[in-house]
């Protein structure tokens, strides 16, 4: 598959009608790499003109803030913003809620305004439109999904139907986890938690969040960010769950059930 940059757009003076802003996690880590790859395949699937930086892409500098160096997530974001208002970028879309919360609450201060969207969001839009048709006979009909509140998705930006509405179009069973939505558990990598070691106490955070997770029944567990997908996987491997409770972003979901 052949994937267009904004640099490739602009020298045939054309423009897509979204910028894929793939995230650290998604260009680098193996496992969030296939997220990536699912997303790209429903986009091109349902005929979305599209684009990525490529290697013009950096950091959001999300992680620099929360570890509290305010001057590198500055000199990060502001590098970023020249790149995406040169290319006059107006509509990104992201599978990373931490690039989504950055790029959408926090480049507005500094120059950047855009419309972010996150993909869980946008997928139940193509849904809602009627260019994502499911198929019939779907391998997680009926099937027992949970589903995790990622912090920045959630809490952060009050985003929780959306993923929810995604999940019903597989035609499974939602089952929710005693804490979820506004009550939701965080799964231990917010706040730059994910490039530390965690503080002495009884437990990871992970590993309660996964037992919460193996307790529900489902076979599956939904995510929607690479943060949350890499703990939760932990999660149930330290429950000894891995071979029958996978975790999958949703964007991997429907991509195995698009028709």
């Amino acid at each position: 598959m052949q994937i267009k940059t904004m640099a490739e757009y602009a020298a045939s003076g054309e423009s897509p009608e979204i910028l894929f802003w793939v995230g650290c996690a998604g260009s680098f880590d193996q496992r969030a790499q296939k997220i990536t790859k699912a997303f790209v395949t429903i986009l091109d699937k349902v005929g979305v003109r599209f684009a990525i930086l490529g290697k013009e892409e950096s950091c959001t500098g999300d992680p620099a803030r929360r570890a509290g160096n305010e001057f590198i997530f500055q000199m990060m974001a502001q590098n970023n913003i020249m790149v995406l208002n040169n290319y006059n970028v107006q509509k990104i879309v992201t599978a990373c809620p931490h690039c989504f919360n950055t790029l959408r609450n926090e480049y507005p201060q500094l120059g950047g305004n855009y419309e972010v969207i996150h993909h869980a969001t946008y997928l139940q839009q193509l849904i809602d439109a009627g260019k994502i048709k499911m198929k019939e006979e779907g391998s997680f009909k009926g099937r027992k999904i949970t589903y995790h509140d990622s912090c920045y998705l959630g809490r952060a930006n009050n985003i929780y139907e959306a993923p929810r509405k995604v999940l019903e179009a597989l035609d499974a069973e939602l089952v929710e986890m005693k804490r979820c939505k506004s009550n939701g558990l965080c799964c231990g990598a917010g706040g730059a938690q994910m490039f530390k070691e965690e503080e002495k106490g009884t437990t990871r955070i992970n590993f309660e969040r996964g037992r919460e997770a193996v307790e529900t029944g489902a076979s599956v567990i939904a995510s929607n960010c690479p943060f949350c997908m890499t703990m939760l996987t932990d999660g149930v491997k330290e429950q000894g769950k891995e071979d029958s409770v996978k975790v999958l972003d949703i964007a991997e979901l429907i991509a195995q059930q698009i028709e």
